[in-house]
Parts: C-alpha cells; sequence; structure tokens
C-alpha cells in the first residue's frame, strides 16, 4: 500500500532509540523526511545515518524536551523545512516505582516529561500545521493508562493524560485539516525490554531461553490474546498508517496495539 508519505516531513520525538528509532525508520522508508530527536547527539546522529544509508532523508535535532530551552532547540532545528507530523513518542517508565516508595517529585517529574513534553512540541509545530491546513499529531501512550496496575502508578496517570490530551487536542483543530490521535501500546520488544523480561524470567523459574519466558512473563504480567509481546515494527506501521493521507477521517481516538490485553 502507497501510504502517500513523499514529500511530507516528519518530527518523532525520543527517536534515538527503542520504538522511536523504529518510527523514524518506517516513516522515512513510507517516503517521509525525517527528523530524529533526542538528547544524545551521538546515538542521534547514529539513527540518521542508518535510516540515509537505506535511502531514506534524515537529520537530527537535539533537546531536552522537558525544558522550555530544549524544545526551543528542537524547534530550530527543524526550521528548514515545514512539519507535516509530529509524533510524540518520548517517555520514560520506571517498572520498579510502586505506591509507597514513589515521592510526588517523581510524580511531576514524569508528568514533565511524558505529558507537558508534548504541549511544548504541540506549542511549537501545530500552528504551522493548522495554517497550511494539514497535519498528523500523533501521542504514543500505554495501555495501562485504560488497564493500570498497582505498580509504576505515576506511568499510567501520564499515560491516560496522554490519551486525553490527544482527544481535546483534536476538538481544538476540529475542521482544520489537522488531526490528532493516540497509539495506546501494550508490551513493547525493545533490547531494553527484553533484558529486562529475561532477567525476571530466570529469577522466576519462567525458563532460560527467550522462547521459554516470553509466553510465562505474558500471562504473569500483561495477559494477552495473541500471548506475546508486540514488536517495535508492528507499532510503526499503525503509526505510519495514522501518519498519511490515508488516514484522514480518524481523529480524537486511541487506538489500542496490545494483542488484546485483559485483566488477569
Amino acid at each position: 500500500m502507497d501510504l502517500r508519505l513523499n514529500g511530507k516531513r516528519a518530527l518523532v520525538t525520543g527517536s534515538s532509540s527503542g520504538l522511536g528509532a523504529e518510527i523514524a525508520r518506517v516513516l522515512a522508508a513510507e517516503g517521509a523526511a525525517v527528523i530524529v530527536h533526542g538528547r544524545d547527539e551521538a546515538r542521534a546522529k547514529a539513527v540518521a545515518e542508518a535510516i540515509r544509508a537505506d535511502g531514506g532523508d534524515a537529520t537530527v535535532a537535539i533537546g531536552d524536551l522537558a525544558t522550555d530551552a530544549g524544545a526551543d532547540a528542537v524547534r530550530a532545528a527543524s526550521a528548514g523545512a515545514p512539519v507535516d507530523i509530529l509524533v510524540n513518542n518520548l517517555g520514560v517508565y520506571d517498572p520498579t516505582a510502586a505506591w509507597p516508595t514513589t515521592a510526588p517529585a517523581e510524580w511531576a517529574g514524569i508528568y514533565n516529561t511524558n505529558v507537558v513534553s508534548s504541549v511544548r512540541t504541540i506549542q511549537r509545530f501545530v500552528p504551522d500545521m493548522r495554517a497550511r491546513g494539514w497535519g498528523r499529531v500523533i501521542q504514543i501512550s500505554s495501555v495501562l493508562g485504560h488497564l493500570p496496575a498497582a505498580s509504576q502508578p505515576h506511568y499510567a496517570a501520564t499515560n491516560a493524560a496522554r490519551d486525553n490530551l490527544a482527544v481535546s487536542l483534536a476538538r481544538e483543530l476540529k475542521h482544520s485539516g489537522v488531526t490528532s490521535n493516540a497509539v495506546a501500546a501494550g508490551g513493547i520488544l525493545t533490547s531494553s525490554a527484553q533484558e529486562y523480561v529475561l532477567d525476571l524470567g530466570k529469577r522466576n523459574g519462567w525458563g532460560e531461553t527467550w522462547e521459554e519466558v516470553e509466553p510465562k512473563a505474558i500471562s504473569a504480567l500483561s495477559p494477552n490474546d495473541v500471548g506475546r509481546i508486540g514488536r517495535p515494527r508492528q507499532y510503526a506501521d499503525l503509526v505510519a498508517f495514522l501518519a498519511s493521507p490515508l488516514s484522514g477521517y480518524i481523529t480524537g481516538t486511541t487506538l489500542r496495539a496490545d494483542g488484546g490485553w485483559h485483566d488477569a
């Protein structure tokens, strides 16, 4: 399927590694010029260079979106051409966080990074989309915003906020040609997630290999009807569709991509 992304320009926040890097690669492969964002210049440049080596168009923007100054730096680095697609992927989490040990300052800190960073990019890039009459804004959230657990309460709350933000923005942008949606992800098989789950599996006696550990980890931590953790490419393909002109009738929606995650 031709997603008609040739001539479009996309900024993917937090794309120097993990899911963000995969989203940037897929958008570039579909013909979009991508801006790889991160705080570590070497890592961001490595992703951009890999995209260019595969024939794609990629530049780099460096800045800490948890600050206004960092967001201004990203805006300045992206000023060479209009940004048509904004993918707010940046987010942090801590699987060890719990109610008794997570201080209010940590709640405020994760909210700033996971939610207010999106507000900063929206305020800097969406007015131009609206003026041109076309644009796509996509929040990457988590299914934990709908199915919170006792652990990581601050992370779950920020994802509920990201979904809410996407809907509110869609109302703000009605009749403008700019859509706003969220993708609520289930587990994402990044290298760091795989390392964490594999170690957890060994400690819990679920097995020694990934093939042994994955189904038991899913059953214990995030039961779903597919029976495995989602692969980054599966999320990136969904984001690419939402970023395309083909998705013009979808706005104000949170699309759950979670294998049918359900309460245990």
